[in-house]
Formats: structure tokens, sequence, C-alpha cells
């Protein structure tokens, strides 16, 4: 690997993970530029939380249990960036009266009811796949694929979305160069083919629509991206996969 796409990769999991990796070594890449490796930070991040469910049924734990012990361990590798980011885009446009209102209610740390209730919502969704999976389908794969992907649909949104604000992650993240956000689409594909194409093809196409959906209703509400839409968008892109795993599966 190039030195530079090494610098890109580590920064990658800077910016997603709460994994060591190290500091990068000389000038930073650009945030953009490390977008084509997001992908792999979620393929990370699925590898420990499949570790740790695998763990949980090895010690006798019934499947939810272990599903909870898979989020856990997902949340802990990621320090929760996306769940945070969700519960601050849900009490923003919940609780919002305009747009400067809303991206002041983002910006805030403390979490109110509709942030709450979509950390719950997001959670139990997300369990309840883990389950359904674990008793009929590829678990490994699925959590594995899925954790790739939902994180594949992002670096488009840089690219197409006007950041929000002159200021925070999103505005430093966002690019021009449609490479990074090709190559990211790629590779979040290829994660999921373990499952089989036809389910990839739909899984990816979900999670595509949900990653709009969640696009347009930024561009409406606030005018652009965010960090907190970027979390948001991963984390709605996962659950959208998971509905999609338990019903073909």
């Amino acid at each position: 690997m190039r030195p530079v796409r090494a610098e890109e990769l580590r920064l990658a999991f800077l910016l997603l993970t709460r994994l060591p990796v190290g500091p990068i070594r000389g000038a930073a890449p650009g945030m953009a530029a490390s977008s084509w490796a997001w992908p792999l930070t979620g393929l990370a991040v699925g590898a420990i939380a499949a570790l740790a469910h695998a763990t949980g049924l090895w010690f006798g734990l019934p499947p939810i249990m272990a599903a909870l012990l898979a989020l856990t361990a997902g949340v802990l590798a990621t320090g929760g960036m996306h769940e945070d980011g969700l519960a601050d885009l849900a009490d923003g446009f919940g609780g919002g009266r305009d747009r400067a209102r809303k991206l002041e209610i983002m910006r805030d740390s403390r979490i109110g009811s509709y942030g709450v209730m979509a950390l719950i919502l997001a959670f139990g969704f997300r369990m309840a796949g883990i389950v359904a999976l674990t008793e009929a389908g590829p678990i490994i794969a699925a959590l594995l694929g899925l954790s790739a992907a939902s994180r594949a649909v992002l670096p488009a949104a840089l690219i197409l979305m006007p950041p929000a604000r002159t200021d925070g992650l999103g505005h430093a993240a966002s690019g021009a160069d449609p490479k990074p956000a090709l190559i990211a689409a790629g590779i979040g594909f290829l994660c999921l083919l373990p499952l089989g194409l036809g389910i990839a093809l739909a899984a990816a196409l979900a999670m595509a629509l949900v990653a709009t959906a969640v696009a347009a209703l930024a561009l409406r509400q606030i005018g652009g991206q965010t960090g907190d839409v970027m979390g948001a968008m991963q984390l709605l892109a996962e659950c959208v996969g998971w509905a999609v795993l338990a019903s073909l599966a």
C-alpha cells in the first residue's frame, strides 16, 4: 500500500473508531480523501462485534444477550459516535423551530426525549435483526457486511450535499472528488457479497435509498450535512440492512 493510502486508512480509523492505530506521520491527508477507507473501519468494527457475539454464544448465552454483547462491542469500538449523531439529529429535527435552532440543538451535548426514543428504537431494531440472523442466517457475514456497507454510503453524501455549517466535522470532511466515494461503494458492496448476490443487491439498494431519504430530510431541515447527519445516516442504513437480511436470509 502506498504511504499516502496507508495514512488515509489510518485517518479513517482515527475519525470513525476508537481503535489504536497510531498517529499520522507527516502532513495529515484530507478527511474526504480518507473516505474510501470508511467501509474498512466498518469491517473492523463488525469483526469486533462478531467476536463478542460468538463469545456470548460459546458461553451459552441466549441469542438476545449475545446480540446485546455485539452491539455493546460495536459502541465501544466507535465511541458511540454514530449513536450520538442519530440522537442529536432526532433532537434537532424534532425540537427545533427553524434552521438555526435545529443546528443549535444538534450541537448541544445534552440528549432530549427525541434522541432517547431514536436510540432505543435503533438499538432494539438492530438487536432484533441480529437475533433473527443468529437463528436463521449467516450472522458473522451479516455483522461484517452491514457494518462495512452502512459506512460505504457516507462518502457520496459528502460530495452531493453541501455542509450545513461553516465549521465542524461535516464541513471539514466535505469534498468534490468522486473517486473515494466510488471506491467506498465498491468495497461496501464486496463486503455484502458473502451473503449472496441477490441479498447483497437488495441490501445495497435499501441502504442507498435510506441514505438518500436522510439526505433529503437534512437538506430540507438544515440545508446540508453535518457530522450528526452522517452518523444518523450510517445507523439508519444499518437498520434497514438488518430488515432486508431478516426478511430474505
